[in-house]
């Protein structure tokens, strides 16, 4: 068995979920180096399996004056060493079906975000490195769109993917969680994860002094998004973590305190372990006799 499907089996069969989690971007290796330290500790003690995450660049940003991180080259430089200094899988996005080779080098998942779910070209590029696939669902898609996106990955040879849940459009500045997604998206026959933080983005939401705009956040909800779904039961939760949110180069509003994260968890495993959300409820519809 190679590598990324030992990786794959071990999280889809993750109790009770698995965790991809990690700052937003890559700011400095130092700052790296530090959070997987961190976020592992948390999740060892925990018993969570953990993959770390990071992006090399922020391509989708609100402007074009905004920090994006440090690119390709030293961006997989830096996540190596977080690999190797702390026996860690790798997962980060890629934009462009170029940038898939060089990523799955370094990579154990590789990323599509929600914008390019649809992408043919992205998704069986992603798919040939042989890493597992993780699709973030558009917000302008509905979960269906999942079983198609999925099944690209697979027809390239790959059979190692999962779908995420980030949210939908709910009017021009908000996302909405439906929580009937976490259930739908199932049909794809493969893994569902919970982006518990993007979720709760509010794109394009925050007006700038001197103009601009920049996506604004409700953080204080993320708990409530997490709690619904580790009892819908998910079988991973995508988390982005800072130990520093109010000062986060990118998506500061949505990140979760480093702080906080081992309380957070902690209560999310509690909820896991009492509900039946992973096994089907099989409805009988026959007549009901005393």
């Amino acid at each position: 068995m190679d590598s990324s499907t030992a990786l794959y089996n071990q999280l889809k069969g993750a109790q009770p979920f698995f965790v991809l989690a990690g700052p937003n971007v890559i700011e400095s290796e130092e700052h790296i180096l530090h959070m997987a330290k961190q976020i592992k500790a948390v999740t060892s003690k925990l018993g969570l399996p953990l993959v770390f995450k990071s992006s090399f660049d922020k391509a989708n940003r609100t402007s074009s004056k905004s920090f994006r991180g440090p690119g390709l080259a030293e961006g997989l430089k830096i996540l190596e060493k977080v690999k190797a200094t702390y026996d860690l899988p790798i997962v980060t996005d890629v934009h462009e079906s170029s940038q898939c080779e060089a990523v799955g080098r370094v990579a154990d998942i590789i990323q599509i975000p929600a914008f390019l779910c649809r992408q043919t070209d992205l998704l069986v590029a992603a798919a040939k490195t042989g890493k597992i696939v993780n699709i973030k669902k558009g917000q302008f898609c509905a979960s269906s769109v999942m079983t198609n996106s999925a099944e690209k990955v697979r027809l390239a040879g790959n059979q190692n993917v999962m779908v995420c849940e980030r949210g939908t459009m709910f009017g021009y500045n908000d996302l909405i969680v439906d929580p009937r997604n976490f259930e739908w998206m199932r049909e794809a026959n493969c893994p569902v994860v919970a982006d518990v933080t993007h979720a709760l983005q509010q794109p394009a939401g925050k007006k700038l002094e001197g103009g601009g705009v920049a996506s604004g956040g409700l953080r204080e909800l993320i708990p409530c998004v997490a709690r619904t779904a580790v009892a819908v039961g998910v079988d991973g939760l995508f988390m982005e973590v800072h130990d520093d949110p109010l000062n986060a180069p990118v998506d500061g509003p949505t990140q979760w305190p480093l702080r906080h994260l081992e309380e957070l968890l902690e209560e999310l495993v509690a909820i896991a372990r009492v509900t039946k959300g992973k096994k089907k409820y099989e409805i009988d519809l026959t007549p009901f006799r005393e």
